[in-house]
């Protein structure tokens, strides 16, 4: 689904997109030890997350997506989030006015998406970033997914969450270059 969100992206409008997959990455929780903010040094551990930095603080727009476990994001999304701590301990603003959207894949046509999206939209709104959704009536809170416990061809088949998931891409766009405009005048 994300793939075909960026997709949509560079198709709807001549923007850059850069996919990045937690898959297969070591990506250690969040020990709360503090060397970030005494510091100021970045994160302690020494993983693949610090690779992933520069990206997320480059990026004008975030489309962050999960497959729902347990009714919310994967522990990988999860993990990554607590850590962008490190980002801010070094610069309070480092992710402020950045737009955020996210795009949530569950089982079930109600297996979860909504708590998952919520979670993401409460990373960005603790970062002073700027979350949007695809609108009213079925996108309210971003991309939405139906995988029928098919993983990805489950997902693909899913027309109406594909609808949400573009209405979502759409609005990301919108707002990014509304605050674009604002950051260049």
């Amino acid at each position: 689904m994300v793939r075909k969100a960026l997709e949509f992206a560079e198709t709807l409008a001549k923007v850059e997109t850069e996919f990045v997959s937690l898959k297969g990455k070591k990506i250690s929780f969040c020990l709360h030890c503090d060397y970030c903010v005494r510091t100021q040094k970045g994160c302690v551990q020494k993983d693949d997350v610090s690779a992933l930095y520069p990206s997320m603080e480059a990026a004008d727009a975030w489309l962050l997506a999960t497959p729902v476990y347990q009714g919310t994001v994967s522990g990988q999304l999860k993990a990554l989030l607590d850590r962008c701590r490190a980002v801010v301990a070094r610069n309070p603003d480092a992710f402020k006015n950045k737009v955020g959207a996210a795009i949530a894949v569950g089982g079930d046509r109600s297996g979860g998406q909504e708590p998952a999206l919520m979670a993401l939209h409460s990373f960005y709104l603790a970062n002073q970033m700027i979350p949007v959704s695809g609108g009213p009536f079925g996108a309210n809170l971003g991309g939405s997914v139906w995988s029928r416990d098919k993983k990805a061809e489950g997902a693909a088949g899913d027309e109406l969450g594909m609808e949400t998931v573009c209405r979502t891409v759409k609005r990301l766009i919108e707002v990014a270059r509304i605050v674009q405009l604002e950051r260049d005048a």
